[in-house]
């Protein structure tokens, strides 16, 4: 029972960590409008969102050690809800820049702690279930953002209904902090070794940690993951309708049910991993997700771009959170709080990096770099996953 309470407190933490992730895209036609601010102003705005969440996320190891994943995740929870309802009373630009970076920080401190006690407590399949519901936070998101502006109301309504969800999960888990408590002793109780049987004081930067062995291909690959996932939902569009021909609001849809396909993907993968290992799952699904991005190149007729939009995302779909997963058993559960960390870091400074990159690079030379370039980054998580895997090969994934 107390194992089920707190997989369901968790998922719903994902949930909430999704919603604000997708609306600032959406609402942000209209703050320009009503800011009478420039289109790449919005840039900046994500830009510190993201370098919050790379800080939060390479102290997390430092942060749970110091007061365990409940708390921090309820801390974060109420931090990323006040900076969203910071948003909805925003008098000007400068006020959102600085309400962007507790968001960034709340978002990363949960990020990271949640899939490290998934990554150690649980099985493959509620990893993968985890990133699923990540997604419908990530859907719900601008559906509420865009059911308040057509209703006629502001943005900052939607900011604001936002907010008042995630300030109530964060008392939800506040009240229900014993149940983290409850479910760490129950698992002490069964484990030969606790979890937390040696008590080292906690470290912000670990040198023993950065010396661990395939630790650069761990990090390289989520970078290089990240590189293929955000620039395919950022310049899909674009070039389904420029290299394919494909109309504005058709290719819009089709970068939707990209993403459909990889929260479906991660649902369908946390049944498989039953009677599947990690190892063959992260290979498959790098090769599809390659495999599918040649296909793009393809002189395919128009009306099959759907297919290879559909086929990465469901290539996609396993490699993240299973990487994850197999943190604590690649490195052990002593350092996987720290490495879970640093992966989630490098994550978003892939994601930081490469689409813009990328984008610069397409603008100067032709669209039909993008898959070229995509081509690039993933072989790139080929490599580093198969490089990986032999540096770690001990393990028994």
């Amino acid at each position: 029972m107390i194992t089920t309470v707190l997989l369901i407190l968790i998922y719903l933490a994902f949930i909430s960590l999704g919603l604000p992730d997708s609306i600032f895209g959406v609402a942000w036609p209209t703050i320009r409008a009503e800011w009478n601010m420039p289109l790449d102003a919005a840039g900046l705005v994500v830009l510190v969102i993201i370098c919050g969440t790379v800080v939060s996320s390479f102290l997390s190891g430092f942060m749970i050690k110091r007061f365990g994943t409940g708390k921090l995740t309820t801390i974060s929870c109420f931090m990323t809800g006040l900076a969203l309802l910071g948003f909805s009373f925003a008098p000007a630009y400068v006020w959102m820049l600085l309400f962007a970076l507790p968001l960034g920080v709340g978002a990363g401190a949960v990020d990271t702690g949640l899939n490290n006690y998934v990554a150690q407590h649980f099985k493959s399949s509620h990893m993968n279930w985890l990133h699923s519901f990540w997604g419908v936070g990530s859907t719900l998101g601008p559906l509420i953002m865009g059911g308040t502006l057509s209703a006629g109301l502001s943005w900052r309504n939607g900011y604001r209904t936002i907010s008042i969800i995630q300030l109530c999960l964060a008392v939800i888990l506040l009240v229900t902090l014993p149940v983290w408590a409850r479910h760490k002793a129950m698992v002490e109780a069964t484990e030969p070794t606790p979890v937390e049987a040696k008590e080292e004081k906690p470290k912000v930067f670990d040198k023993e940690v950065i010396k661990t062995k395939g630790l650069f291909f761990a990090l390289a690959t989520f970078l290089f993951y990240c590189a293929v996932e955000i620039s395919t939902g950022l310049w899909g569009s674009s070039f389904l309708v420029q290299y394919r021909g494909i109309g504005v609001d058709t290719a819009a849809y089709w970068v939707a049910l990209y993403y459909a396909s990889i929260m479906a993907g991660r649902m369908i993968a946390g049944f498989i991993t039953y009677k599947v290992s990690n190892k063959t799952m992260i290979r498959s699904g790098a090769i599809i997700a390659l495999f599918a991005i040649i296909l793009m190149v393809l002189p395919l007729p128009s009306k099959f771009a759907l297919i290879p939009m559909i086929l990465l995302g469901l290539g996609l779909s396993p490699i993240f959170p299973t990487m994850v997963h197999e943190t604590p058993r690649r490195f052990g559960r002593e350092k996987s709080q720290t490495i879970i960390g640093y992966q989630m870091g490098f994550a978003y400074i892939g994601s930081a990096i490469f689409p813009p990159l990328i984008g610069v690079v397409i603008s100067r030379t032709s669209m039909v770099m993008f898959p070229v370039l995509l081509i690039f980054c993933a072989v790139g998580v080929i490599v580093c996953t198969e490089m990986l895997t032999r540096q770690t090969a001990s393990v028994d994934i």
